[in-house]
Order: C-alpha cells, then sequence, then structure tokens
C-alpha cells in the first residue's frame, strides 16, 4: 500500500502509446500499458515486513499445523512476494506433513492462486517461487509447473479466475482512480458497485476478494484505513455490513509495517464470510514476531480477552454504510447515546463551509495593496498562518474576486483594472485543468466565492490539527481554502467555540476522522457534520455563561466542564473522554 499513485499517461501520450498496439481493444490497451510501463512506485507498490506478514497469515489461520493442502489460496497483487513466498513454505510444510500420497503437481496445483499486473515483477517472482520449490525438494519440472498454475500475469480486476477461495490474503495497491486511465476506469465500474465518489483502487480489491471468498472463507489485508470511514468508502462497508463479518482490526498507525514510509494510514482487517457482530481491536502493535504471534492468539481465540489483555471487543462496528468506529467501547456509547438524544450541527441553525480554493494562489492572492484592481474586486484573506496561536493575527494579504454578485463571472469590459491584472497572469491561470475544461470562463477561482461570507463573524479550523484548534473571527475576513469555518443564526459562537474545544468534539472527530502520521485529525466539513449539538434555546442560562467564559479565557478545563455539563456525561462518561469522572 502507498500514497504514490500510479503512472498515467497525459492523454495525447496514452492514445500515442494506444496507437503502437493495434489489435487490441482499448481497455485491453490501457491493461497493456500498466502492465509493461509503471515502475515499483507508479503502480503503488509498498513492500511489507516479514513479521507482518507471517502475523497475518496467522490471523487468517494459514498455518503449517493445518491441512493448507485442502485449502485454496488467493493473493491479488503478489508484486515481489511479500505474501505469497511466506504463504507457499507453509503449504509445502503442512504438505509434507499430511499422508498425501499424490505427486506434488497434481497435490497441489489448486492450493494457491496468486495475480500480478506487472510483467517485469510477475517473471522475476515467478523465478523466485520456482527457486523456492527447488530447495524443498522439487524437481525443476514439477516446481515450473506449480508456478505456472499458481500465478496469473493479468489484471486482478478483470481476470477470469477459477474457484472460489478460503484464504485471500495480501496488500492491494493504492491508486488513485484520476491515475488511472479513462477507459479502463469505465471499465471497473461496470463491474465493482463499491467504486463510489473519488474510491481509490484498492477498494474494487476488496470487494472482488470479498466476493471470491467460499462460506467460511477469511480475507487478510493491510491497506489504507480512509474508506473504513470516508464517505467514498459507504458501498464497501455496506457490503460488508450485509454479508460478511468484520472478525479483526489492528491500527497500525505510527507502525514499521513497511520497509518505506507511507502517507496513508495503514490497518490490518480481517473479514470472513460468515455472520458474526463482535470485532477483535487492537492498537499500535509492536512489530516484533514473538510479540505479534501472541497477539495473533488473543485475536483469535475462542475465548474473550482478559481484562488486562490489550485487545479489546467491541459489537456491532459494521453498520450499514455508516463509518466504522473503531475506538473503546466506552467511547462508543458516549457517541451513541449523543448521536440518539441531540441533533446534527447543522439542524441547529449552524453552517459549515470551507474557504476559496482558487487553483492558482500566487495569481489571485497577494498583499491587499497590491492587488491592483477594482476595490470591489478583492477581499481581504485568512489562511492558516493568521491564526497560528489561536487569535486572528491578519497578515494583510487578500484574494482576487471574479464573480458577479448577482451570479457568474464578471464581465472584464467592466473592470479594466481586473481585466489588466488577470491578463498579465493569463499564461498561468489559463493553464489550470478547470479553466482548460471551460476556456471562456479561464479566469474563474475553482470555488465560487461570495463575500457575504467575509462580513459574517465565524469560528475558523484548520484542516489537519493533532488538538481542535478553533478560532473566532469577527466578521471582516475571507477564509482560505485550508480553512473551515462555521457560522449560525442561532448560537453564540463564542459558546459554540467552546463546545467544539472540548473533548467531546474531538472524540466525534477522533471516531469520524481518518487519521495521519503523528495522531493528525482531520477537522473536515464531512466530520464537523456530525456533530451533535442541543438547540441554544434549550441551553440553561449558566451553562451559556460557563461556556461563553470559558471561551474567552481560552481555558480548556473549562471548556470541557461546560460542555460535560451541557451535554449531561454521567461520570463513567466523563471518565470514558479522559476526564476524572468528577
Amino acid at each position: 500500500m502507498s500514497s504514490v499513485p500510479v503512472a498515467q499517461r497525459s492523454t495525447k501520450g496514452l492514445a500515442a502509446r494506444q496507437a503502437s498496439l493495434p489489435g487490441l481493444c482499448p481497455v485491453a490497451q490501457a491493461v497493456e500499458i500498466l502492465a509493461t510501463d509503471a515502475g515499483i512506485e507508479a503502480r503503488g507498490a509498498i513492500f511489507t515486513r516479514r513479521e507482518i506478514v507471517e502475523f497475518l497469515l496467522d490471523l487468517c489461520g494459514y498455518q503449517a499445523d493445518r491441512p493448507l493442502h485442502k485449502l485454496r489460496l488467493l493473493e491479488p497483487s503478489f508484486g515481489g512476494g511479500d505474501f505469497l513466498l511466506p504463504a507457499i513454505e507453509r503449504l509445502l510444510a503442512a504438505w509434507k506433513t499430511s499422508d498425501d500420497p499424490r505427486m506434488p503437481v497434481k497435490a497441489l496445483a489448486g492450493c494457491v492462486r496468486a495475480v500480478e499486473l506487472h510483467r517485469e515483477t510477475f517473471t522475476q517472482t515467478h523465478g523466485q517461487v520456482i527457486d523456492l520449490l527447488s530447495r524443498n525438494g522439487l524437481t525443476a519440472s514439477q516446481s515450473i509447473a506449480l508456478a505456472d498454475a499458481w500465478l496469473i500475469n493479468d489484471d486482478f480486476l478483470l481476470a477470469d479466475l477459477p474457484d472460489a477461495f478460503d484464504v485471500v490474503i495480501g496488500n492491494p495497491p493504492y491508486v488513485r482512480q484520476e491515475r488511472v486511465p479513462d477507459v479502463l476506469l469505465a471499465e471497473y465500474r461496470s463491474r465493482y458497485t463499491t467504486i463510489y465518489d473519488r474510491a481509490d483502487l484498492y477498494i474494487p480489491f476488496i470487494e472482488r476478494s470479498l466476493r471470491s471468498l467460499t462460506d467460511g472463507g477469511v480475507l487478510g489485508f493491510i491497506c489504507a484505513d480512509r474508506w473504513m470511514k470516508n464517505r467514498y468508502g459507504g458501498p464497501l462497508r455496506n457490503l460488508v455490513s450485509e454479508q460478511f463479518h468484520l472478525k479483526v482490526y489492528v491500527d497500525m498507525v505510527d507502525t514499521p509495517a513497511f520497509h518505506s514510509d507511507v502517507i496513508a494510514y495503514p490497518a490490518i482487517t480481517v473479514i470472513a464470510r460468515e455472520r458474526g457482530k463482535s470485532t477483535r481491536i487492537s492498537h499500535r502493535p509492536s512489530i516484533e514476531s514473538k510479540a505479534l504471534r501472541a497477539l495473533a492468539l488473543d485475536l483469535t481465540s475462542s475465548r474473550r480477552p482478559a481484562k488486562d489483555s490489550t485487545v479489546q471487543t467491541i459489537d456491532g462496528v459494521a453498520s450499514g454504510s455508516e463509518p466504522w468506529i473503531l475506538d473503546s467501547s466506552d467511547q462508543l456509547a458516549v457517541i451513541r447515546r449523543l448521536e440518539a438524544a441531540f441533533p446534527l450541527l447543522e439542524e441547529t441553525g449552524c453552517k459549515v463551509g470551507i474557504g476559496v480554493a482558487t487553483g492558482a494562489d500566487k495569481a489571485f492572492i497577494g498583499p491587499m495593496d497590491e492587488l491592483t484592481v477594482e476595490d470591489d474586486r478583492k477581499l481581504p484573506l485568512v489562511m492558516t498562518k493568521d491564526i497560528a496561536d489561536g487569535t486572528v493575527k491578519w497578515r494583510g494579504l487578500g484574494v482576487v474576486n471574479p464573480f458577479a454578485d448577482e451570479g457568474g463571472l464578471v464581465d472584464l469590459a467592466r473592470y479594466p483594472m481586473l481585466k489588466r491584472f488577470l491578463e498579465a497572469r493569463k499564461e498561468q491561470i489559463a493553464g489550470r485543468h478547470c479553466a482548460q475544461k471551460v476556456p471562456a470562463n479561464w479566469y474563474r477561482t475553482i470555488d465560487r466565492i461570495t463575500p457575504s461570507i467575509a462580513k459574517m463573524p465565524k469560528l475558523l479550523i484548520p484542516d489537519i490539527k493533532g488538538q481542535a484548534h478553533i478560532v473566532f473571527e469577527e466578521g471582516k475576513l475571507y477564509p482560505h481554502h485550508n480553512l473551515y469555518y462555521i457560522t449560525s443564526n442561532q448560537w453564540d459562537l463564542k459558546a459554540l467555540q467552546a463546545v467544539l474545544l472540548s473533548s467531546v468534539t474531538r472524540l466525534f472527530i477522533a471516531t469520524y476522522s481518518t487519521k495521519m502520521h503523528g495522531g493528525f485529525l482531520r477537522f473536515q466539513a464531512q466530520y464537523l457534520r456530525r456533530l451533535r449539538l442541543p438547540r441554544w434555546s434549550d441551553v440553561p442560562q449558566n451553562i451559556k455563561s460557563e461556556l461563553i467564559n470559558a471561551a474567552e479565557t481560552r481555558d480548556l478545563a473549562a471548556c470541557n466542564a461546560a460542555t460535560f455539563q451541557l451535554y449531561g456525561l454521567s461520570r463513567h462518561e466523563k471518565a470514558a473522554l479522559g476526564g476524572n469522572g468528577d
């Protein structure tokens, strides 16, 4: 798994390559290009450490003391063989201790199917498989025959695979869909119902792998966890909820699970084709063989974990398309209670928005007095750096506004200064993707600018933070695209600031947000909108005053105390949020 997308040629480059492959349909041409061109980083290939591979095989029950020669294993993207070779070693060890009288090829040919698209990688790993078999006593002809039977050089999402599988294991490629040739993405979409919104390519990998399982079969993957909470993962979460059982989840944040650093937040999931509601959960294990063997036993035991175990059991994690809550059961209970008791944030008179993305900040943004446009064509802009210390300290930047108040772009003929300003920067502005799509609108910013937003008092919230960073802005500045903002026509914004600074809000964000390295959270609109809040008219006056005072003094302990009163948290609920319960 990797944050690095698959290589994609420009439209002209792809067309040129396809023209050099006569006789192939467009889909086959696109597959052929990826099979022969992409390098390791471009393919989203990341190599998994051996300790993690052994751990995942143990979690899936693919162990040498079982009759593995009677099972069928699938590896959908085997790359350099990180999972495939250890699995074959276990298969051979199990077969050698069995009483199966058949010759190796006949006994083992149906035990493994492993797929790899990239041709050079396929050839290299095919040779490694032959070497491994030969070292285990098979003849050259037997080794070649098995390798040929097991390994498939094809696109896993399109390949014709025989039978169903008892175990699917691996590390699917992390490839953003915009990096996949359009003709190929269209073919994927026609086959896989879980490719939704901006889903990355590992989503249909998981879907096909799940649908390939036998009854009782098990999938074990290590990959990005974003689908478990993000919008695009909804259809896949629903599939798991309706037809499968999320048995195990292991949070791998900040652990050295791979041989190189990755940006995306990894997790191990074990999902079975069976009914079940309980999920065993562990967080950030030590990457050491002995510790992982012991943890695998705890995660797979039929007995519930001991009280002092690091393993937790949570029921009902997979519930329709809802994001998965994978933290403590006590915190889950707090979330569920508040969700049942209070309306959503935007049902209480609050509105969540995001600042303007221009697509060419160097052209549209600069010091206000250096933006040589008409006065009504520029707005003072607030950026993340302006609120770094928790208050607004405007650095004097502004943004050019090409939009008319009544909608649409302004007529540049009516604004000669704006016209000169934009045309002096036309090469940079018109080169953006959004400008090339509609050349007549070459000077629009990606997002529409609505000047009235600048005049609204608002709370400003940076996207990525370790803790909530909520800043009150009195209504003079327009937010930049790295800032989310909340306005309200009912709630007092200072009181709301105290609530958003509290550990209750952090629990909501941590529950629904994808995490980044270092434990940073994404304070994005989709997660902020999940916050629950009483209606302002229902809040007692003494709590209103305490919330406002806590925000004005920026006293986090006071923000927590007042917010705990606001939600009527019990002693047990306060303790679950890290309070002392008093």
